[in-house]
This record gives structure tokens, sequence and C-alpha cells, in this order.
């Protein structure tokens, strides 16, 4: 058997993500990375969390979520404050900013979901899902 870069996954889900990025980057209107979006996104779903948790909840390691939060706070998506049960632990939650953009977020995550797998019939798209489901 002869290797092929082409044929090897690590490659092949590279150039998807490499053309998912371009998708996302062409219709992002608010400026967002995918993992200042993924945040943001996950906060609207559980509400007011831990930093930690949305770090978790996100797939993102300490470093990265801390950065992202951050940027978002920065960019007036989010607020912070102090956990009343715990003073070491800041607790994240949607500005009135950020509850006004839930719905375009929803809006603009279907539009690059869409176009990223229009390639694939509606079929394809259901058993190429679940099959990446199951190597995360």
């Amino acid at each position: 058997m002869v290797y092929r870069l082409d044929e090897q996954i690590g490659y092949i889900l590279r150039l998807a993500n490499q053309r998912h990025g371009l998708i996302f980057n062409k219709h992002s209107e608010l400026g967002l990375t995918p993992t200042q979006f993924a945040a943001l996104v996950r906060i609207g779903e559980m509400g007011a969390c831990s930093q930690n948790l949305l770090g978790r909840r996100t797939a993102m390691d300490v470093a990265t979520i801390k950065g992202v939060v951050t940027r978002l706070k920065a960019k007036g998506f989010i607020q912070l404050s102090p956990d009343p049960g715990d003073k070491r632990r800041t607790v994240v939650s949607l500005s009135v900013q950020g509850q006004g953009v839930i719905d375009q977020l929803h809006a603009f995550g279907e539009k690059v979901t869409e176009e990223t797998l229009s390639p694939l019939s509606e079929t394809e798209r259901k058993v190429f899902l679940d099959m990446l489901k199951r190597l995360t």
C-alpha cells in the first residue's frame, strides 16, 4: 500500500476546515471568530455559567477560553460578574447587546452550515455529520 497524503483523514479534515473557515469569514457580519461564535451561542443555550464550564462546553482549553471571554467582553457581547457562591469564580453571561444578536447568530450559523455542506445531498449530510460525531 502506498501512502498518499490526499487520502489521509487529517489532511482531508484540515482542507474541509479551511473551506469552512473561508465560508464562515465570508458571511460574518459581527467580526466574530469561530471560537467567539461558539462561546456566544453556547452561553445563549446554557445561560450564565462559569468561564471554566463554558470552556469545557465549547471544547476550549483554559487559555483559549480566557482570551475568547476577554475579547467578547471588549466587544460588548458578554458581561462578567463574581459568582455569589464562590468569589474565586467568575460568571459569564450575555449582555443586552449579546442577547440582541443571538437570533442573528443562529441564522448565520445555519447559513454557514448550509453552504459548507452544499456539495452533499440531505441524506449524505446526515450520514456525514453522524459519522463525524462518532469521531469526537
